[in-house]
């Protein structure tokens, strides 16, 4: 199965923006990807950067975004990973990835489960923490393991996944660093990010494809300068070897070939699920083991 990964930076604009990802969609498909992903709230900026009311209004047009977003999915006859801004209610918010089958239906949607509150990542003033769990969304290419961003830190995350069935997991991000880091802070971080991932493909026998985005975008409180996302989306297979890896500065498509039959290969070696002692497991559901 050929799969794209869209890496691309935020145009100021929705408008500009959502017109750069559907020319990036559609030579993807041309280019014979069943499976296109894109980065985390790919519509807008990343409006985490600070707590803004007015940032709500971007949520308004969810329902028009899920139509829009069929459409593109059914033209292109692909499967498409979308992640967008859900006003479920008034007041009532989601990070929420929508996940569209080839003929343009709804596969499933996942609500971000981790909700970071950090500088220049103030998702909790926005978002709502999911409510559908840990879930894989079946499609015509078999079942997706979605997650989004902050959820790539937590093992327990993947594991769930991968306990339900997923037979990829699928990180759409949004991540980057401070201007003002030290370079070996900056490659540490990034260094760690790309590690946890690779570990989580490897402890479950899974591929992990992971989008994020590039560019420098401004925080328009003017409390801190902005964040410079990393780009850096890969793709590695079940053994957590690379096979795709984009650089961190420049839009592209990340094209990776993925087979079912190597995730069957590498779990028949290493057998992680077989030896779990699902006896012992019991504190995983403390806070913290005093």
């Amino acid at each position: 199965m050929k799969i794209a990964l869209i890496q691309q930076k935020s145009y100021v604009t929705k408008e500009k923006t959502v017109k750069k990802t559907l020319n990036d969609i559609s030579n993807a498909s041309q280019n014979g990807a069943k499976l296109i992903v894109l980065q985390e709230l790919h519509q807008t900026e990343y409006f985490c950067q600070s707590e803004d009311t007015k940032f709500f209004d971007y949520a308004d047009s969810w329902k028009e975004d899920i139509a829009f977003w069929s459409n593109i999915a059914k033209e292109h006859n692909i499967v498409l990973v979308t992640s967008l801004f859900e006003q479920r209610t008034a007041g009532l918010y989601h990070n929420t990835a929508v996940v569209f089958d080839s003929d343009g239906s709804v596969a499933g949607k996942y609500r971000k489960m981790h909700i970071p509150d950090d500088p220049g990542f103030y998702e909790k003033f926005y978002f709502t923490p999911g409510d559908l769990g840990f879930e894989p969304i079946e499609t015509s290419l078999g079942k997706l393991g979605v997650l989004i961003c902050w959820d790539q830190w937590y093992p327990e995350a993947a594991r769930l996944m991968t306990l339900k069935g997923a037979e990829l997991l699928i990180y759409p991000t949004a991540i980057g660093w401070f201007d003002e880091d030290r370079k070996e802070e900056k490659e540490r971080q990034l260094d760690s990010w790309i590690t946890i991932q690779r570990s989580h493909a490897i402890a479950n026998g899974l591929p992990v494809i992971s989008c994020n985005r590039v560019g420098f975008e401004k925080d328009s409180s003017g409390v801190m300068d902005g964040i410079r996302f990393w780009g850096n989306s890969f793709v590695c297979d079940p053994q957590g070897s690379l096979i795709a890896h984009a650089n961190h500065q420049e839009e592209t498509i990340l094209y990776a070939d993925i087979s079912k039959e190597r995730t069957k290969e590498v779990r028949d070696i290493w057998p992680f699920l077989r030896d779990r002692r699902i006896d012992t497991y019991e504190d995983l559901l403390k806070r913290y083991c005093d």
